[in-house]
């Protein structure tokens, strides 16, 4: 049966039933440890996102991540269960459709990419699907590119690290800057608006493209680099829930609150479209 757009109060109850938000999985300590990580200049942890020396102290990082994930915003607490506010997640969300209608309204040129195929590759292609059907150009990846000794590929309208024929989990930057250097080579437009996640999002954001990104409680970098005003919406959510299906509730809201399409259908469509 296809999945209808649910309420507010509905999608606040589903997301924390599958633990998308509320109490998500990652632990406290992982949470910690990746905002020491950043405040320390691992790169890693910065996903594309030039931070410099203004996010040198992890209780700045924390501070921010209460306001604009819902951690908890205790210094104290070091170890055990965190959140997601799953309010938040819906803020967020309804920022990001403004993004989408206005896309499909311009016609605009959009890249959708993921380095989280396990988790978020139905969202971003389902949004794909739903853009395009409402006139919106999906950017094609050139062919060829390669980084981080794999390849950059494109299923389903997104874009994706492959490597030894196997889509791969990626932090990396690296794949996204490939294709946004490619494409004036080929002789094509930048997109204007980039739907991703990780450092797909990340490097877009800092290059001045308007994007959406998708982060876990563990990744502070989109959501300081919203907090600075390079990202345009970061929706907090847990990325890799043990059922990708969980996601298709919360994608029905985004593609409705955008005015881009009726129920799910269960071919990676909207019902209908």
């Amino acid at each position: 049966m296809p999945t209808a757009a649910p309420s507010r109060l509905e999608l606040i109850e589903h997301l924390i039933r599958t633990r998308i938000a509320g109490e998500v999985a990652t632990p406290r300590e992982n949470n910690l440890a990746h905002y020491r990580e950043l405040a320390n200049g691992n790169r890693y942890y910065w996903l594309g996102v030039e931070l410099g020396e203004r996010w040198t102290d992890e209780q700045d990082v924390l501070a921010v991540m209460a306001e604009r994930c819902g951690v908890d915003e205790d210094p104290a607490h070091r170890r055990g269960q965190d959140t997601i506010d799953p309010e938040l997640t819906l803020d967020a969300l309804d920022r990001a459709a403004v993004l989408l209608r206005k896309a499909a309204g311009g016609r605009q040129r959009v890249l959708v990419a993921t380095g989280h195929p396990g988790g978020l590759l139905d969202v971003h292609a389902r949004t794909a699907a739903a853009l395009q059907a409402a006139g919106c150009e999906l950017v094609r990846v050139p062919l060829g590119l390669t980084a981080d000794e794999g390849v950059v590929a494109q299923l389903a309208g997104v874009a994706m690290y492959e490597r030894g024929a196997t889509l791969w989990h990626t932090h990396s930057p690296a794949p996204m800057a490939e294709i946004l250097a490619a494409l004036p080579q080929e002789g094509e437009a930048l997109p204007d608006l980039v739907i991703a996640d990780h450092g797909w999002a990340g490097y877009a954001a800092q290059q001045g493209i308007d994007t959406i990104g998708y982060a876990d409680s563990n990744d502070p970098a989109l959501f300081l680099a919203e907090a600075e005003g390079t990202l345009a919406v970061c929706v907090p959510l847990d990325d890799h829930v043990v059922n990708p299906q969980f996601y298709e509730p919360l994608t029905a809201y985004l593609l409705n609150a955008a005015g881009l399409a009726g129920p799910i259908g269960p071919a990676g469509s909207a019902a209908g479209a």
